[in-house]
């Protein structure tokens, strides 16, 4: 897929997460379906954590650090920091803030960038490979957050009972 094309798709994912989380009611938000299992507002705040330290950090290593080594993962860390901190509201607009900013910066690449390769603990890995990861994220969670509105629904009582 062409970069153009993922960046859009980024926009359009972000706009989805928005209108799923837009509304949920506070103890919706905070609703596990299982202990381990994360809410709606953890799958803000890992979005938020992703967006901030993971993704936009590690495309900027490929294309603009290539001395400095791939950083460690902890996917989780946005949520054990501050889930429990924040409203859904509050999360959710950190999130569209930052996801702005990365648009916006994206959008300064040169076409000719998505090519850069850095060496990973995994493997070589171009520009172009981490930004379709990052467009493939939001899908997941896309996914997660429809699944999570779905099961309160079915496992919760309506406010309107």
């Amino acid at each position: 897929m062409e970069p153009k094309n993922l960046i859009t798709q980024m926009e359009n994912s972000a706009q989805a997460i928005r209108t799923l989380a837009e509304g949920v009611r506070d103890d919706e938000a905070r609703w596990n379906p299982e202990p381990d299992a994360w809410s709606i507002l953890d799958v803000i705040n890992h979005l938020t954590y992703e967006e901030t330290h993971d993704f936009r950090d590690r495309l900027d290593l490929v294309l603009h650090r290539p001395q400095e080594h791939w950083p460690r993962m902890d996917p989780a860390r946005g949520v054990r920091d501050r889930s429990r901190q924040r409203e859904l509201g509050q999360a959710l607009e950190m999130f569209l803030a930052r996801r702005e900013e990365s648009r916006a910066w994206l959008k300064t690449l040169e076409a000719s960038e998505w090519n850069t390769e850095h060496e990973a603990p995994f493997g070589q890995i171009k520009a172009g490979d981490v930004l379709a990861a990052w467009a493939a994220h939001d899908l997941l969670h896309l996914r997660q957050l429809i699944e999570l509105r779905i099961s309160s629904w079915s496992v919760r009582p309506s406010p309107m009972a």
